[in-house]
């Protein structure tokens, strides 16, 4: 930590990271279940099953710059972006539940615009919380390493929740029977967790942040914000590179997201083994993820980064092998993908607040929101991407849905359409992700050369 820079308080940290217990539950749960719960409960084909739950992430796509525009009007009207994350956290819960509680005997269709109007409000409830919380870094801490520590330890609280409801979800559908009635339990119980944390997070956001520190990127209209969210994708190169490999690599862990139910019950043949999938993915993840901030601040964190990434990618490939010899060796390679997605979360979210802090010598301050809504749309847009990948390639090959409580045997092509879309899928969509990544040109030393 530099001189200059101001001291960061533990309960900040603290408060700031129990948000992520709700965003990374809320990123997690429906990532892993909602495609099936779709094909293997309520009877939806799997391209239909993609097609809404992609519609459902592009609206997200379509809202993000608007609440990034009012997340930055709050905060010139009122100096806070508390009241919006206020609101998310209470919505949440009651739209989440909703999302799971389709009656039992509803017709795929019916079943499946349910889930889809649900599932919409879910979102923008979310999105009301993300948005403003994305860009509450760079007013929360001053400097690399103190936005380095920040973010390091949401990201340790992120990765326990990704644990948490990962390995809890399945664990309440198992206990409530694996049908409508499973699916009901663990709505009620992960959205009311994931409020919490929500609204707990919520008061970390400042009250009285200084109006004239503000530009006119706070007062234009709303439609402008869209066309601001362009320009600073135009006029920040590393916000370019930062986002759009954030967006792959988003998309690689949303195609294994999805896919890790249908491995564990095609490939594995347990519903059970999603549960030790989380465990092997999440355990070690949670042991690394200080360690990233170590190297990041060892060697910088854009190589810290592309470390990660790289032992992500490797240890996805390794699971090709899952096609000729299926079995628990697997909880290895997994453990391996745990510790590369540890660094890819903490390390680009610390990059953000710096890109942000960068702009803001370059170009005024006042545009936080705006880089918040775009990267929640991005991220957004890659995990929704995730599940269509995922259904399309389940699609070719010949997976056949049904309702629950009629399981049925995959055909070979179908369980290795499964397999494939769990190694060497993610493994190349990170792999091109590396091409953004090396061309991201902001370092410590330009960061701390503008404070």
């Amino acid at each position: 930590m530099t001189a200059t820079e101001r001291s960061l308080a533990r309960p900040t940290v603290v408060q700031y990271a129990i948000g992520s217990l709700g965003t990374g539950g809320f990123s997690t749960l429906p990532g892993l279940v909602l495609v099936y719960y779709l094909t293997d409960t309520l009877g939806v084909a799997a391209l239909a099953a993609g097609v809404l739950v992609t519609a459902a992430k592009v609206w997200d796509v379509i809202i993000d710059p608007v609440i990034g525009a009012l997340s930055d009007r709050s905060l010139l009207w009122r100096g806070t972006r508390r009241r919006m994350m206020l609101l998310g956290s209470v919505a949440l819960p009651l739209f989440f539940i909703l999302t799971f509680a389709v009656p039992a005997g509803m017709a795929p269709v019916a079943a499946g615009l349910w889930v889809l109007l649900a599932f919409l409000l879910t979102a923008t409830a979310f999105s009301l919380f993300q948005v403003p919380y994305i860009a509450l870094p760079a007013e929360l801490a001053d400097g690399y390493d103190q936005r380095t520590r920040l973010l390091t330890w949401r990201v340790v609280v992120l990765t326990l929740a990704i644990l948490l409801f990962g390995a809890g979800g399945p664990a309440l559908r198992a206990l409530g029977g694996n049908g409508h009635a499973g699916y009901l339990l663990m709505a009620v119980v992960a959205g009311l967790v994931i409020g919490v944390g929500l609204f707990v997070s919520s008061f970390v956001a400042p009250t009285r942040v200084r109006l004239d520190a503000l530009s006119d990127a706070s007062r234009v209209s709303i439609a402008q914000h869209y066309a601001a969210g362009i320009r600073a994708l135009r006029t920040s190169q590393p916000f370019r590179a930062l986002l759009l490999t954030f967006l792959l690599q988003g998309l690689a862990t949303g195609v294994m997201l999805a896919g890790a139910n249908y491995v564990a019950t095609y490939v594995l043949h347990s519903e059970d083994a999603v549960t030790f999938l989380f465990v092997a993915l999440i355990g070690p993840a949670l042991l690394v993820t200080p360690l990233w901030g170590v190297i990041s601040r060892r060697v910088g964190k854009e190589r810290g980064f592309l470390a990660a990434s790289i032992l992500f990618a490797l240890a996805a490939l390794s699971m090709v092998f899952l096609l000729w010899s299926p079995g628990a060796w697997v909880y290895l390679p997994v453990a391996l993908v745990g510790a590369g997605y540890a660094g890819m979360q903490s390390l680009p979210m610390a990059m953000l607040p710096d890109v942000i802090s960068h702009d803001a010598t370059r170009n005024g301050p006042g545009r936080a929101g705006i880089f918040g809504g775009m990267w929640t749309a991005g991220e957004t847009t890659g995990m929704a991407l995730g599940a269509t990948v995922l259904t399309v390639v389940l699609a070719i090959t010949g997976y056949q849905q049904h309702t629950g409580g009629a399981g049925i045997t995959q055909s070979s092509i179908a369980v290795a359409g499964i397999v494939l879309s769990f190694s060497i899928v993610p493994a190349a969509i990170v792999a091109l992700s590396l091409i953004p990544l090396t061309r991201y040109r902001l370092r410590k030393g330009d960061i701390d050369a503008a404070r």
